[in-house]
């Protein structure tokens, strides 16, 4: 009970507490409504605890406060920490961030002391701080599961390094490949998510603490000493910059988008490749889904909802484009608009990639169908054509056209190109000889890739055992 009455009144002087006696009366029940952010930023109360610690710390080493105060707030800002985490914090709308949440909850546990904390500091440079601790922390966290996508992607590459299937080029069978090659394509595509990744890091990881409301502060506080104790390489340079900087917000959205689409393109192939007249691959039950009317389907749902995410990642980002387009310097309202955004497409991201390393490490493939598919649409057209530039000595152009002749000949007659007599290819080309025969199989067409980057079954072999040791720091 005693709780919850200092709580009331700690509400009710918000006015005071929050704006100074500049404004007698509270706002209206509509600008609390859209004022109110504490529904999706109280997620934030690690980073925003983590930055006020290091700020007290800061303040009690220049003789700003003293060591009581310093131990007082300390003590009182864990004691909040361990009861959100508990799930015992009652959160208050009315109190509108996280910011006046926490320091609210601490002015309860011990008294007018709790107000010294906000020295030197605004909430403009705090939540500038809290989004930019929060985002470092995210970044952390997904990198390693890319980094697993990888694995996954790279061992099953090496499980079918020799598997052949058809290569498309508009969706048609262009030319034979190996199943193991195709999945390294896609372990580059994530090493370039991952060094976007590292990137963004590297610029966000600046100080904007010290910069106060936008013009610094008039106390003799050392935000090089704030930065390095909450890991941050520097302190921003301009104070300015410094409350009013999403770039880094945007930047990581930006790579969200780039890896969804990424995703997205990988499930949009697990989509083909399951359903019924490719049948390359299955999912288990574990990443699949039935029908409430058909009992014989089974649908590749998680794949799909990948697909989907990446709608809500790039509209994340066209959002907070958006909202900064516009902006003069310095903080406008308008910024609290980047967390909402920020956060779906940090969750909408880690959900796909989890999704996705799942599924990789869950489909088996159907070596017997992906050759049967590979080895139709005379997808050996190309090795034809060049066997006799190199072979014949014919132009390129001229093979070109005398294969286009061969394929007709066999289309006509519903055969492969192989079936075609020596007889009926030299009525085309009479200096073709039989060792023709030896490049028009798909098995001869992958095993003749072995140039640096071909499907060749002993360079797939080759690329997955270098891209162990470039992506996953290993040899296996």
């Amino acid at each position: 009970m005693a709780r919850k009455n200092t709580t009331a009144r700690v509400v009710k002087r918000r006015s005071n507490m929050m704006w100074g006696g500049r404004y007698k009366i509270g706002p209206a029940e509509i600008m609390e409504r859209i004022n109110a952010s504490i529904g999706f930023d109280r997620r934030l109360y690690a980073q925003d605890i983590a930055g006020s610690l290091a700020h007290c710390d800061m303040l009690v080493a220049q003789g700003i406060l003293t060591a009581k105060d310093g131990r007082a707030i300390r003590r009182g800002l864990l004691k909040v920490r361990d009861e959100i985490e508990s799930g015992r914090f009652k959160f208050s709308t009315k109190l509108e961030d996280i910011h006046m949440n926490v320091e609210a909850r601490l002015a309860e546990l011990i008294g007018p002391v709790a107000g010294r904390l906000h020295t030197a500091r605004s909430r403009n440079d705090q939540v500038a701080l809290d989004v930019r601790l929060w985002v470092r922390d995210t970044i952390d966290r997904l990198e390693p599961m890319l980094r697993d996508l990888q694995a996954a992607l790279i061992d099953r590459a090496e499980e079918y390094a020799g598997t052949i299937m058809p290569g498309f080029t508009h969706l048609q069978t262009a030319q034979p490949i190996t199943f193991g090659h195709h999945l390294l394509a896609y372990v580059e595509m994530v090493g370039r998510d991952r060094g976007r990744l590292a990137d963004c890091r590297v610029r966000l990881n600046e100080s904007p603490l010290g910069a106060a409301a936008l013009a610094g502060s008039p106390h003799p506080i050392d935000p090089r000493k704030t930065a390095k104790a909450l890991g941050f390489d520097r302190p921003m340079a301009n104070s300015l910059d410094a409350v009013s900087d999403r770039d880094y917000v945007v930047e990581f959205i930006a790579a969200a988008s780039l890896s969804a689409v990424h995703l997205s393109r990988l499930a949009e192939e697990i989509v083909i490749w399951c359903s019924a007249p490719f049948r390359f691959i299955a999912l288990s039950d574990a990443f699949t889904t039935g029908s409430s009317i058909m009992p014989q389907k089974r649908n590749p749902d998680a794949a799909e909802l990948t697909r989907a995410k990446t709608g809500r990642i790039m509209g994340a980002f066209v959002a907070l484009c958006t909202v900064l387009k516009g902006l003069p310097l310095t903080y406008q309202k308008d910024m609290q608009e980047d967390k909402e955004p920020l956060f779906d497409a940090a969750d909408s991201w880690e959900l796909g990639i989890a999704a996705m390393t799942g599924m990789v490490r869950d489909l088996k493939a159907n070596p017997v169908r992906m050759r049967a598919v590979a080895a139709a649409d005379y997808s050996v057209a190309t090795d034809l054509a060049d066997w006799l530039v190199r072979e014949v000595g014919l132009p390129f152009r001229q093979a070109h056209h005398v294969t286009g002749t061969l394929v007709a000949k066999a289309a006509e007659k519903g055969i492969d190109l192989d079936a075609l007599s020596l007889a009926e290819m030299r009525a085309v080309e009479p200096r073709i000889d039989r060792g023709v025969y030896r490049v028009i199989t798909v098995e001869a067409s992958v095993k003749a890739r072995k140039g640096l980057g071909g499907t060749a079954p002993a360079n797939v072999a080759r690329a997955v055992k270098e891209a162990r040791r470039r992506f996953l720091g290993r040899s296996r």
